[in-house]
């Protein structure tokens, strides 16, 4: 059983097999050699807003001997996401025309972010929480910003006060490090094969773009800039396009796999 918005980890043991290559929900998964022989390992994900139902995910890997399809029917189903409302500054709801020329501007540079990833993972073992800071249950959230569905929450908070050191989950590299209108100051980490983590609403960012970080290396400082109501690290998950539940993501067992 797969939920929407599940980060999912797929094995393929085929003995002989040159390379594996498989597709779910239009996105490409990426197969490398694990640590253990003639297995092979792919990081996968369902979109928090995909539809419920079968949806068939592709895999086939190549021999000597030729192809073998080893596609499966995956069921997705639903979490039922609550609801919640907030009061947030107009200007957040309804943007002025100079301010949405900027939202723009970013949408097209966060294309070009998420447009080239490492092609092979940088990562080395499990996600950590980037900060020491309690979580709350908000992803998938249907917000409601001053009265308005304004959107889904895509990642997860955690109460951290101004000033809260704010890591590296896993190991990656900075792709972009720089305020937004919406996510206000924002580090985006390349993990490879397409996935990334961004941290959003900090005070300060202590990174730039193209370093690269381990785990557990400062980012930054957590804050209360860009739509906030409140002093809060927004962190979120992104496979390919389609955004993860951040908490499953650090449950997902990767220590070992290489």
């Amino acid at each position: 059983m797969v939920f929407a918005g599940s980060p999912e980890l797929i094995r393929v043991n085929v003995a002989g097999a040159s390379t594996v290559e498989g597709e779910s929900f239009g996105r490409k998964l990426q197969f490398f050699r694990g640590r253990e022989s003639n297995v092979w390992i792919a990081l996968a994900g369902v979109d928090v807003e995909a539809p419920e139902g079968p949806s068939i995910w592709q895999i086939v890997a190549h021999t000597a001997n030729g192809a073998i399809d080893l596609s499966q029917t995956v069921e997705i189903h639903s979490p039922h996401y609550r609801t919640g409302s907030l009061k947030v500054a107009p200007g957040f709801v309804e943007p002025a025309p100079e301010a949405l020329a900027r939202i723009q501007e970013e949408v097209k540079l966060k294309e070009e972010v998420f447009a080239t990833s490492a092609q092979n993972p940088l990562w080395t073992a499990s996600f950590r929480a980037p900060v020491s800071a309690l979580p709350t249950d908000s992803f998938g959230t249907r917000r409601m910003f001053n009265g308005k569905l304004a959107s889904i929450h895509k990642g997860m908070d955690f109460r951290a006060p101004v000033g809260t050191p704010v890591r590296a989950a896993s190991s990656g590299t900075v792709v972009l490090a720089q305020p937004l209108y919406y996510e206000g100051n924002c580090v985006v980490l390349d993990h490879g094969l397409g996935l990334y983590t961004l941290s959003m609403h900090l005070s300060r960012i202590d990174v730039s773009v193209g370093q690269s970080v381990n785990t557990g290396d400062r980012l930054g400082l957590s804050g209360a800039t860009g739509r906030v109501t409140g002093p809060h690290l927004h962190w979120a998950v992104r496979w390919q396009g389609a955004y993860l539940d951040p908490a499953k993501m650090l449950r997902l067992p990767l220590d070992g796999l290489r």
